[in-house]
């Protein structure tokens, strides 16, 4: 065991201290909000706001442009997920779990083709393109745009596209050193396969509150 956080620790040479820390702490919010969220409690939101303003600052010294973009949109969604969320909808049952409309669906592709082209127009003005991992990096910026809007509105799949976005991601954070976070998303692939079935048992039902 002492030789694995070894190795995890030697991955950080050179990287400040307080970045590592930082890492740490979005991590654990990051597993509470996607636990909260498994759970339909309205917790995800609050947690998962502390964890995306930390991803946010750490990203950008990483040059992970495309991430860094989906945490600032995930923190816009979040305060927009959690109006939805407690939202009545018919003065004592809040918004329930249902699945995608055609158009809903239609405005997905919209939102996962827009994410493609705004990315890679970013990358090109900033001259960022360096390896593959950038062509990833767009690719999985555009998969958790589409996630986390159909999170905010309560929509089961979107824990097809966490699934699908956190297991892309984790071979990029580990080449990238970022030893945590690929653990983190390896430990988010778990629990949005649990999360979906959760959701699926929850699906069209009322719910009064979710706390």
């Amino acid at each position: 065991m002492t030789e694995i956080f070894d190795w995890l620790f030697a991955q950080y040479e050179g990287i400040p201290i307080h970045l590592v820390v930082l890492e740490i702490i979005a991590l654990v919010f990051g597993i509470l909000s996607v636990v909260f969220s498994k759970l339909n409690n309205i917790w995800v939101y609050p947690t998962g706001i502390i964890s995306t303003l930390l991803y946010v600052y750490i990203l950008e010294y990483y040059g992970l442009l495309g991430d860094m973009l989906i945490n600032v949109y995930y923190f816009s969604m979040s305060i927009y997920g959690w109006y939805i969320w407690t939202r009545k909808v018919d003065g004592e049952h809040v918004t329930p779990i249902t699945r995608t409309t055609k158009l809903e669906k239609k405005k997905s592709a919209g939102i996962f083709i827009a994410t493609l082209i705004g990315i890679a127009l970013i990358y090109e003005v900033f001259d960022k393109w360096e390896a593959w991992y950038s062509y990833t990096d767009i690719l999985t910026t555009a998969i958790f745009f589409v996630g986390m809007w159909l999170m905010a509105k309560k929509k089961i799949e979107n824990w097809t596209l966490w699934i699908i976005g956190d297991i892309i991601s984790v071979p990029l954070y580990f080449y990238k050193g970022l030893m945590f976070s690929a653990i983190l998303y390896l430990i988010l692939t778990i629990i949005a396969i649990y999360g979906y079935f959760s959701w699926k048992k929850l699906l069209y039902k009322p719910v009064e509150n979710l706390t």
